[in-house]
């Protein structure tokens, strides 16, 4: 049976801490990361949309690696923007930089708002480990 592992990588642990949620759920080879946001490790919001949506896959990329996986072993992923869709082209531009050959699945969706004042994108992902190699 797979046993469950929490990933809490090194910079997130006053998420796990001060609001009780993982970055990260191993079970098995399955790796599922919670949804991650354009904030720095002291929980600020990045300002402007192509950094914070750096930010954002800067975060994942901390979960993932935290798990020995990379962005090529990511098979889906979520996102949820702001209000609105407006800055899916510059999005899309950051997305490539991190997902360069390999690409999940994506589902994105317009939301009113988020746990923070000032956030535009929410990231998810769901990896499976070794399918880079």
């Amino acid at each position: 049976m797979p046993k469950r592992e929490v990933i809490v990588p090194e910079g997130m642990e006053n998420i796990y801490d001060r609001y009780h949620y993982a970055p990260g759920i191993l079970v098995g080879d399955t790796l599922y990361c919670s949804g991650q946001v354009g904030r720095d490790a002291d929980l600020n919001v990045v300002e402007g949309a192509e950094a914070q949506f750096v930010q954002a896959f800067e975060n994942v990329g901390k979960v993932l690696a935290a798990a020995n996986a990379t962005f090529d072993d990511v098979v889906e992923m979520e996102t949820w923007f702001a209000d609105s869709m407006a800055d899916l082209t510059t999005f899309m531009a950051v997305k490539d930089r991190f997902f360069t050959t390999r690409y999940p699945t994506w589902t994105g969706f317009a939301v009113k708002g988020f746990s923070m004042p000032g956030i535009l994108v929410e990231i998810k992902c769901k990896a499976v480990l070794g399918l880079s190699e």
